[in-house]
């Protein structure tokens, strides 16, 4: 199961008169309970509940409160109760759940949400253990390295949680996405919501995720009987100090003897959770070979059909992406066809710095930046005057010093213009600003820009947070001290000209002076840009790569994209290579270090049309939109490397009328699959025998059958997918009494492509 990613209030609920989010909380309570009833009728009009013959089987009410509850004190703990109750008084005849809240009420199920829930227990024992958002990615922020965690991590942390008693586990997310518009909160979350899901953004199979967690489910699903037949917790058999198994049976096991021929249905699971050593352990009268922080699945207690460390899917690689890990455990970037560049044809046209006169105001004061945008635009502008003396003048000259403006609190973005120049920008969560500014003798005109990148959507006081600028505003540095702007007269402009006349969309493309652009000319900050371009062939997803813009916004056909920024990450913080073992953290297995967070952004191909499709940026800071590229996206290379004494295929399992899983002795397969509309075009490399390497770097080893490639083209080129059986049966025999491995890299390309290609072969 999948959950989708979680949202925020509206803007507007902070308007209401006294209101207080998620607590004791009248005006706040009447709004939940308003939506969440309107809600709960839709879905009963729309009869998606289950006993109506619907996919919903439960309903979460809250989200992760117990985190903030006791910032609230006692008005919290009351407004939990408040919530329980009346999520209940809608009868829905499915389960409410609490996510992380320890003290819900006996009627609501509390929930576990984080990397590991194996340890979690309810806080009754009438409630199933329930695993609502199982963390197989983290969140991306601008200027930051992205996250990723293995897939033999995730597939241990799901294996644990099932062989300690786990009913039933949701991953947040399985489909990664977009925040398309200004959907993208926390702020400065990334426009990307790809979360390093088993599918990522573009709706591409993740590999070797996808495929581990596949397998792993499907060996869960092979215990099912013997699960079902635990009424209560499975047998515990301790096997070694870090070292345990749990025997799901439909009598009692002795873990000393063997099981076969008892007529019991058995199943379990052998973990080692020591994250360095191997460690051999006997149970069920024999031996079995552990890796480090890794659960083993023994569908029959017998036989191994899994193990979470040991990954027997391919891995689809991607080279050039900006994203992509510089460690081969877990490749992530995509193939670019197409370019080189969008367009050599660009218009601009200038967005006026400050007041443009739509809806521009005068107040005394400084004030809150949501309070006045209520969200319908990042920016909101403070514009006021300042006079400079003759005397402020030549005092900084003779001290060769210049004056600054100064924002005790600054959140996201600021930026600092005199007289329509950029004297400078600062970013951040609440920071402090200190400008130095060239001012001239006279009337002088200072414009504050405030830039908002994303709601704060999570904690305590969500109505409090807001944005903008906060304490006073000043300017230091003049001769006869500082002058506190911070009561003064200002002038509001709630966002840009170009935005309100909305000249991104192609019905609306009058409004603007459009010139343009040559190839010498220099770009400055605050301009639109616009090219048409056409759309790349085929149906496979396409991005666009704005690396070689600043920071702004990009719309295709009047669609917002979202927002763009080429916000580079610090240097450090990227390890080489990355070991699964070990807790995972978010800060674990990082990469981009020192590359722009997010370079590519997801167009739709709804959006698309074949020919003439308008793109329209605006760009804050100043960039090269010449150097902008279309591309598609799909998997380009796959490879797999599988042991003849790797486990069977899943599928070879069989399971008896009395529910006993049973094993077909079969050999293990390698399997390589493109994605959905394209082929296998060119296999790069095989060997059967002792290649060394990885993915893009193996070699032949001193063992190598020499029907290799031959076999496996023939079995594999032209194909979407294919499976080939790792034994000498196929091969042969290069060199006895040795483990061969079978190893093999493959290119896949579009259909059409791959039928051309043969047809000269």
């Amino acid at each position: 199961m999948s959950r989708p990613k979680a949202s925020g209030f509206p803007v507007w609920l902070r308007d209401i008169p006294g209101i207080e989010f998620r607590t004791d909380n009248e005006p706040y309570k009447a709004e939940m309970q308003t939506f969440v009833t309107k809600i709960v009728n839709i879905m009963k009009e729309e009869k998606l509940y289950s006993w109506q013959g619907g996919p919903i089987i439960l309903q979460q009410i809250e989200n992760e409160y117990g985190n903030i509850q006791s910032r609230y004190g006692q008005a919290g703990k009351r407004y939990m109760l408040w919530a329980a109750e009346m999520a209940l008084a809608l009868d829905t005849g499915i389960p409410w759940v609490m996510c992380r809240q320890t003290d819900a009420p006996e009627q609501i199920l509390d929930t576990c949400n984080a990397f590991y829930c194996d340890g979690f227990k309810p806080n009754s024992y009438n409630k199933p253990t329930i695993w609502t958002e199982d963390w197989d990615g983290w969140y991306a922020d601008w200027g930051e390295s992205l996250p990723h965690r293995p897939a033999q991590d995730s597939a241990f942390a799901v294996a644990r949680f099932y062989q300690r008693g786990g009913s039933l586990q949701n991953y947040y997310m399985y489909f990664g996405g977009t925040n398309f518009e200004r959907t993208a909160g926390g702020p400065r979350q990334i426009t990307s919501y790809d979360y390093d899901a088993p599918i990522d953004e573009y709706g591409i199979l993740r590999q070797p995720k996808w495929g581990h967690l596949k397998d792993l489910h499907a060996a869960i699903k092979l215990c099912e009987p013997s699960l079902a037949a635990v009424d209560g917790s499975p047998q515990y058999v301790k096997l070694g100090p870090n070292q345990e198994a749990h025997v799901y049976s439909s009598g009692k096991v002795h873990a000393n003897g063997s099981i076969s021929g008892n007529g019991q249905i058995c199943s379990a699971f052998l973990a080692n959770i020591d994250e360095h050593k191997y460690v051999s352990v006997w149970i069920f009268g024999k031996s079995y070979s552990l890796p480090p922080w890794s659960v083993s699945i023994l569908p029959d207690c017998e036989n191994v059909a899994f193990n979470t460390a040991t990954v027997g899917t391919q891995t689809s690689i991607f080279t050039v992406e900006s994203g992509s890990p510089s460690y081969s455990s877990m490749p992530r970037s995509l193939s670019l066809i197409g370019g080189p560049y969008l367009s050599s044809t660009w218009w601009t046209s200038k967005e006026p710095i400050g007041r443009w006169g739509q809806g521009s105001f005068a107040a005394q004061g400084i004030l809150e930046h949501l309070n006045v945008t209520k969200d319908i635009s990042d920016y909101l502008s403070y514009t006021t005057s300042v006079n400079i003396s003759d005397e402020d003048v030549a005092f900084w000259n003779s001290k060769g010093v210049l004056p600054s403006v100064t924002i005790d609190q600054i959140r996201d973005v600021a930026r600092v213009f005199v007289n329509g120049k950029l004297a400078g920008s600062k970013v951040g969560h609440w920071v402090s600003l200190s400008q130095p500014v060239q001012l001239v003798q006279g009337p002088n005109e200072l414009t504050l820009l405030s830039e908002i990148v994303g709601i704060q959507n999570y904690g305590a006081f969500l109505e409090k947070d807001g944005a903008g600028f906060r304490g006073q505003v000043k300017l230091t540095g003049l001769s006869n001290g500082d002058i506190d702007l911070t009561n003064s007269l200002w002038t509001y402009q709630i966002g840009l000209k170009g935005e309100f006349s909305r000249i991104y969309s192609p019905e609306d493309q009058g409004y603007a002076k459009w010139s343009s652009m040559q190839n010498d000319d220099t770009q400055t900050p605050f301009t639109w840009f616009k090219t048409i371009f056409d759309a790349p062939e085929g149906k496979d997803p396409v991005a666009i790569g704005l690396g070689s813009m600043g920071k702004g916004q990009a719309w295709v056909n009047g669609h917002l994209i979202g927002r763009y920024w080429s916000i580079v990450a610090p240097q450090s913080g990227c390890p080489s290579s990355c070991n699964y073992a070990g807790a995972y953290g978010d800060s674990k297995c990082r990469s981009n270090c020192g590359m722009a967070t997010q370079s590519w952004y997801h167009i739709p191909r709804e959006w698309l049309q074949a020919s003439g499709n308008l793109l329209v940026l605006f760009e804050e800071t100043g960039g090269d939109p010449s150097q902008i590229s279309l591309e598609v996206h799909y998997t380009k290379t796959i490879c797999s490397k599988i042991s003849e004494t790797y486990y069977p295929p899943l599928s070879s399992w069989s399971r008896a009328a009395n529910g006993h899983a049973s094993m077909n002795t079969v050999a293990p397969e390698l399997q390589l699959q493109c994605d959905e509309g394209h082929v296998i075009s060119k296999i790069t490399f095989a060997s059967y025998g002792t290649p060394s390497g990885g993915c893009q770097n193996f070699s032949v080893g001193n063992c190598h059958a020499s029907t290799t490639l031959d076999l496996v083209t023939e079995a594999c080129v032209g194909k979407n997918k294919c499976s080939i059986s790792v034994t000498n049966d196929v091969f042969g025999d290069p060199c006895r009494k040795v483990v061969k491995d079978l190893a093999v890299e493959a290119e896949c390309s579009p259909t059409l492509a791959s039928k051309e290609l043969r047809d000269d072969m």
